[in-house]
């Protein structure tokens, strides 16, 4: 089975607690199951490391679709994601937790702002990262080299983090997440995920990788997987177009969509596929 892809005061003793508008275009996936409620996907930012096509590094919001609701889970929080979250008008304050799927800067390079930003404007609800091994330590390191004492500053709030173990579910703060490990190299493991939140609506998301037969596992069954199509051509731990239309019969999901694009995919001819870009919205 196939995805559908269209043509056209301080509780805190320090930072790490050992615990676990761009344009805007909307769709609609129909749901599985009977009633409840939906939930809103933003793509804050559908860009590469590199800013190619003038674009945000790599943010996913996810919120319930209903009015009053601001987004409060993240898949990927790259370095440049407060100014996207901003310039699509979502409070980085309402952000209770952050999915990260591998260790590079353009996916996790904005938690140190995200933190410090809720540290100056008197954050007092808990942050809780779900990341890969290594997540604690990078993070303390990465803050360290931004802001030196940032990491051990007391604040109002908690960082939580619990680090990834393949294919074991974790559930926190009404968030729950499976890892599947990938083929991408980042000084730890990488990993896709699927993200459900409210009555079961799942979303994947490839991360970045090579091809691996783990994101059939990772999209199977989601109402919406969000992949990497860096490249026209093969190109070391990253996921080229060539490569996923061999394999993209074999995904069992309801949606595809294209993210996280070089040059060379945003210049090639896409009309065989479903693309992202920053504010792109959809409602599963």
């Amino acid at each position: 089975m196939c995805c559908t892809a269209a043509a056209s005061g301080s509780r805190s003793t320090g930072l790490l607690e050992a615990t676990w508008q761009g344009r805007s275009h909307s769709l609609s996936v129909r749901r599985r199951g009977n009633g409840g409620s939906a939930v809103r996907v933003t793509i804050v930012g559908s860009g590469d490391a590199f800013g190619s096509g003038g674009r945000f590094q790599t943010c996913i919001a996810l919120r319930p679709d209903e009015l009053g609701h601001p987004p409060h889970t993240l898949v990927d929080c790259g370095a440049t994601s407060l100014t996207a979250l901003r310039s699509q008008d979502i409070d980085p304050n309402d952000i209770t937790t952050v999915v990260i799927t591998h260790l590079h800067g353009d996916h996790f390079g904005g938690l140190p702002f995200l933190i410090l930003d809720g540290q100056f404007r008197r954050r007092t609800q808990d942050l809780t990262v779900m990341g890969p091994p290594g997540t604690r330590e990078r993070l303390a390191q990465a803050m360290e080299v931004l802001y030196p004492g940032s990491s051990t500053t007391q604040r109002r709030f908690a960082v939580h983090v619990h680090e990834h173990a393949a294919r074991e579910a974790t559930t926190r703060a009404g968030v729950h997440v499976v890892p599947f490990e990938v083929r991408h190299a980042a000084g730890a493991p990488s990993f896709a995920v699927r993200v459900g939140i409210g009555d079961g609506t799942t979303m994947a998301y490839s991360g970045d990788t090579e091809w691996t037969d783990s994101l059939l596992h990772a999209a199977a069954g989601a109402d919406l997987f969000l992949v990497e199509g860096y490249s026209v051509k093969p190109v070391r731990w990253h996921l080229d177009l060539d490569t996923l239309a061999r394999h993209r019969h074999h995904f069992d999901c309801r949606r595809l969509l294209l993210t996280h694009m070089s040059p060379s995919a945003l210049d090639s001819d896409l009309t065989d596929w479903d693309t992202t870009h920053d504010g792109y919205t959809l409602s599963l």
